[in-house]
């Protein structure tokens, strides 16, 4: 196995920052319809950072590494910065190719983000289509 594959399998067993936070500014819930992976993000914004970000999910060890991935970069950004993240910077984060089959499975913690943010900014709600083409 290699270096990356053991880094995602790391952060599936012993996940980051995992944990609904009491009481969070945003809590969003969303869920990959085509394998039913799930993940529930909230955070606490203070002067437009997330100072503290927490989760809770069901799924493959993609998502669910990739959630826990992206948890530890959040912590401290701005939501600016956290709306301007990107597929590929998702991809960074896991260090390892995500074929056409596993891009939601992957991309859903980035969905979950957004999609938070903007509830909670009373913008609209991104569509998989915008999330996966940005």
């Amino acid at each position: 196995m290699d270096i990356y594959a053991e880094n995602i399998l790391d952060h599936y067993r012993h996940p980051r920052h995992k944990g609904v936070l009491p009481p969070p500014c945003i809590t969003h819930n969303e869920e990959n319809a085509s394998c039913g992976d799930t993940l529930t993000v909230s955070m606490v914004i203070k002067e437009g950072c997330i100072t503290a970000i927490g989760w809770a999910g069901e799924g493959c060890a993609i998502s669910q590494a990739g959630m826990s991935m992206l948890a530890e970069t959040l912590e401290g950004m701005t939501l600016e910065r956290a709306m301007q993240l990107k597929p590929i910077d998702i991809q960074e984060l896991l260090k390892v190719p995500v074929g056409p089959r596993r891009i939601k499975c992957a991309l859903l913690c980035l969905h979950a983000l957004k999609n938070g943010i903007n509830a909670w900014s009373g913008k609209p709600s991104q569509t998989w289509k915008e999330t996966l083409e940005e």
